[in-house]
């Protein structure tokens, strides 16, 4: 979690609307809030589980890391695609964020800004908007603005400096890959793929597992994101061991060596293949002076991905490489919570102006 200070030009009288920023992710979900002098950040998994109390009969729910742990059988993560795209998921991601925001006190009197991915979906985004409208927060304004750009308003300067720029965002989600140039703000060029994912890589490191232990063992896809999150890393990965239980009784010691680093390596090659082969010819056909002003500037990754130690500087050293031309790569400070964190400033900024 990452609390800021307030600056004293940034605080704000109690009368006033609290601003809040929001990113109901596929994987995890960030409100950001001013709490007293603080801008404090809350995150948590972004799925939910329903049970029987016992006592009453009545039908439960817990969201989270506790639903995720207690109920690991029939936890919904009910935005894996990116979106609520159905009525089931809209009503489930709901009542998720519903919990949520209750749990962390989230005031109605607020103007609420959230981010959304830069993908071409009605439905869902249509979905997205009526669970965040329905929470019951966001009484004075609820806005909507990408979460590549939103993302990128921590990484590049204080305040809104990057509003008021040039520049490219790669956000490197667990469902898409997006990449957009911006221009004072305006998307132009946006670009998504859902070839090159942190799902994906999931996917990668069990497949990798069952390959480097012989068959011995197969893991489930969120073991194999608790072994991303916990031991990958470009700067200095070590092997680690685990433990299975065997199904005729006892337990059984494995050792990971390549399977981690492996899928990543690959993460990084694909990402760089659709940057550079894809999505930045897309942009120079369009916007010639754009795409060339856009490389002397440094190119911001957000995301989940992101998080990887030594991953920005990898995918820096490779993307120069491919275009046979030096780019600077640079990302937000704690990634995951970047896009609610511009969000909150966004919005605060229409708190400031009294733009609401």
């Amino acid at each position: 979690m990452l609390d800021e200070e307030m600056d004293d030009e940034e605080e704000l009288d109690e009368e006033n609307p609290a601003p809040v920023g929001v990113k109901l992710g596929s994987t995890r979900t960030v409100v950001v809030q001013p709490q007293g002098n603080v801008v404090r950040t809350h995150e948590t998994l972004t799925c939910l589980a329903t049970y029987q109390d016992v006592l009453t009969g009545k039908r439960r729910a817990v969201y989270g890391e506790e639903a995720a742990n207690e109920y690991p059988e029939r936890v919904q993560f009910m935005l894996r695609s990116g979106l609520p795209e159905d009525d089931e998921r809209a009503e489930t991601a709901a009542t998720f964020f519903n919990k949520f925001a209750r749990a962390n006190n989230v005031p109605e009197d607020s103007v609420v800004v959230y981010a959304i991915p830069t993908i071409d979906n009605e439905r869902g985004l249509s979905n997205l908007a009526e669970v965040i409208e329905q929470s019951g927060i966001g009484s004075q304004l609820i806005r909507s603005y990408p979460e590549s750009l939103c993302g990128s308003v921590p990484a590049l300067g204080g305040g809104l400096d990057a509003i008021n720029r040039i520049f490219i965002a790669i956000n490197m989600g667990s469902t898409n890959l997006e990449a957009c140039a911006y221009r004072r703000g305006e998307q132009l060029s946006g670009f998504s793929t859902g070839s090159v994912t942190g799902n994906e890589v999931d996917r990668w490191i069990a497949n990798n597992v069952e390959e480097e232990t012989q068959g011995r063992v197969n893991i489930d896809q969120t073991t194999a994101r608790e072994y991303k999150e916990e031991y990958g890393d470009f700067n200095d990965f070590q092997p680690f061991t685990d433990i299975i239980q065997q199904p005729g009784g006892g337990t059984h010691e494995f050792t990971i060596e390549r399977s981690v680093v492996d899928a990543l390596d690959r993460y990084v090659d694909e990402a760089v293949d659709e940057i550079a082969n894809e999505f930045l010819p897309q942009l120079a056909n369009r916007y010639i002076k754009i795409y060339k002003q856009t490389l002397e500037e440094p190119i911001v990754l957000t995301g989940g991905m992101a998080c990887i130690p030594g991953l920005v500087e990898e995918f820096e050293d490779r993307l120069s490489k491919e275009l046979q031309h030096e780019v600077e790569v640079t990302a937000p400070e704690e990634p995951v919570t970047a896009a609610a964190r511009g969000a909150q400033r966004i919005a605060q900024r229409f708190v400031e102006d009294d733009a609401y």
